[in-house]
């Protein structure tokens, strides 16, 4: 006997796997769509703090004497960098600190105020600049002397000789906006040349 038309059953059986089809489909589409927005987030994260070292890499290049006549270079840590710098060309120069807290690098400015001039932390104002450093072990800022590369001894120089000695300054950052996938990390490294500490210093 020919059958025209679907039992029952039949009808159950291609609505079930058309249904499994369908979450699949769905399921691999949310995968994909997150993969992309993270990759894309990753991307944004990386441009953005790529852009914040070349500002860190000018404010240091330019580094000078505070208006109060203070030296150029204030703390040289190994994750906290503090300096005075005209970063934004009004003839002011402010006091700058960079710090690596966790995974957290935040910089600070403080304008310079009063007669005679002075510095007050409390006005500090504190900017977030990325919340995904994963350096661990690798200090942010490395130090050296007027005579790196060729003297390897001296270098990097130790916290006790970096005020009075350091010429070149390593900026190191290794990033990654997805812990659980260390392929998304990425590493940006500048060194930067303090222009107004001579080889004479």
């Amino acid at each position: 006997m020919n059958r025209s038309a679907f039992t029952t059953i039949e009808i159950i059986v291609a609505s079930t796997i058309i249904a499994i089809l369908s979450i699949g489909v769905l399921s691999l589409q949310y995968l994909l769509t997150t993969n992309q927005l993270t990759t894309i987030n990753s991307y944004l994260n990386v441009d953005q703090t790529n852009a914040s070292i070349a500002s860190l890499i000018r404010e240091l290049r330019e580094a000078r004497n505070s208006d109060a006549g203070a030296h150029p270079l204030v703390t040289l840590e190994d994750n906290q960098i503090i300096f005075y710098s005209d970063i934004d060309y009004d003839g002011d120069v402010e006091r700058v600190r960079y710090t690596l807290t966790s995974q957290t690098l935040e910089k600070g400015v403080i304008n310079p105020t009063g007669f005679p001039i002075t510095y007050p932390v409390e006005s500090e104002r504190v900017f977030i600049i990325t919340e995904y450093i994963t350096n661990i072990s690798d200090p942010l800022f490395t130090y050296f002397n007027q005579d790196w590369p060729e003297d390897t001894i001296n270098n990097p120089l130790p916290e006790v000789n970096r005020l009075s000695d350091t010429r070149l300054i390593r900026v190191l950052i290794n990033l990654n906006t997805n812990p659980n996938y260390q392929k998304q990390e990425y590493v940006l490294e500048s060194f930067v040349n303090l222009r107004s500490l001579k080889r004479n210093l």
